[in-house]
């Protein structure tokens, strides 16, 4: 296992190319599931667990990982699967990652491999999964299939934020002056959707709905197909970084080749929080880059791109 994310940060220089490195991984049985390389900081065997009162069954315990206290999950009852047991623990490893801000240990049984794909040939989950699958995505190596698990849906089960603007927070000003505007939000992650919708409808803005970049795309060439400004169909996009068919990056790139779509707004949103590059974001010619999710600093951020970018036309 030594050494399997060496170089990590040159291995995911792949902006702008729809590409993505996975780390796949085991739990009990054959299936292989994968997590995205850029959000793993290490992998390690499972260390010395200390039990936590009033823990959520999901959380085997805690460890000190380099100095930070790390909740360590079992991944596999947090997708419904038998857990790893108690006995096996010693032989099983923890995958050290970062979401939404926080550093998160994933126990799992055994490490495969990192493969670099394309996201075209990533797929959202077949529909007979299901509304409450835990999977974000789907795609096939060596005849086998993989499942992207969808990491969000299971934090915010075990952990849940707060993903409500908060009742202090003043909006009545701007949802007079802004009604009617519209926002695009573009994330693969069903529970990430129902919580930046929720922030932006707090606001009084409205929300057009897309799964991933192909469909995001699509939908806003066909908003300027009769020539008319992109402005006059939404005030700007949120988007998230991971997805299927094609990734935010991508998503960026093309939009702003585009010349009727070069002038959205368009801001990253992404639980690649603390080991992103911010690099990678002026490369592709985003707008702005927020990491998920804080709602109140998430409305505020939007109100104040809105508010600033009607000013010339108000003067």
């Amino acid at each position: 296992m030594a050494g399997i994310l060496d170089n990590v940060n040159q291995r995911t220089q792949m902006v702008g190319q729809n590409r993505l490195e996975l780390l796949l991984f085991r739990l009990q049985g054959r299936q292989l599931y994968g997590i995205n390389v850029f959000k793993v900081r290490e992998v390690l065997p499972c260390p010395r667990l200390t039990a936590i009162p009033h823990r959520h069954p999901v959380v085997r315990g805690v460890s000190h990982v380099r100095g930070e206290t790390v909740s360590i999950l079992d991944t596999g009852m947090a997708i419904g699967r038998p857990p790893i047991p108690e006995e096996e623990l010693s032989q099983s490893l923890v995958i050290v990652a970062e979401y939404n801000r926080k550093t998160q240990g994933f126990l799992v049984k055994s490490v495969d491999r990192i493969v670099n794909l394309n996201w075209e040939d990533v797929h959202p989950p077949p529909r007979q999964a299901g509304k409450d699958t835990y999977l974000t995505a789907v795609t096939e190596l060596d005849d086998q299939l993989v499942e992207i698990i969808d990491v969000e849906k299971i934090l915010a089960e075990v952990s849940p934020l707060q993903d409500e603007v908060s009742e202090e927070f003043d909006s009545s000003e701007f949802r007079e002056n802004n009604a009617s505007m519209r926002v695009l939000v573009v994330d693969d992650s069903s529970v990430a959707r129902r919580q930046i919708q929720r922030c932006m409808e707090a606001v009084g803005l409205e929300v057009e709905i897309k799964n991933d970049g192909k469909q995001a795309l699509e939908y806003l060439e066909s908003l300027v197909a009769d020539g008319s400004d992109i402005h006059d169909h939404l005030a700007l996009m949120i988007s998230d970084v991971e997805m299927p068919e094609m990734d935010g990056y991508t998503l960026v790139t093309r939009c702003k080749a585009n010349p009727g779509l070069s002038g959205l707004y368009i801001m990253l949103h992404s639980s690649l929080s603390g080991v992103f590059n911010k690099a990678m974001v002026q490369k592709v010619g985003a707008d702005d880059f927020m990491a998920k999710f804080n709602p109140n600093e998430l409305a505020e951020r939007v109100m104040e791109i809105i508010d600033n970018r009607q000013q010339p036309e108000s003067q």
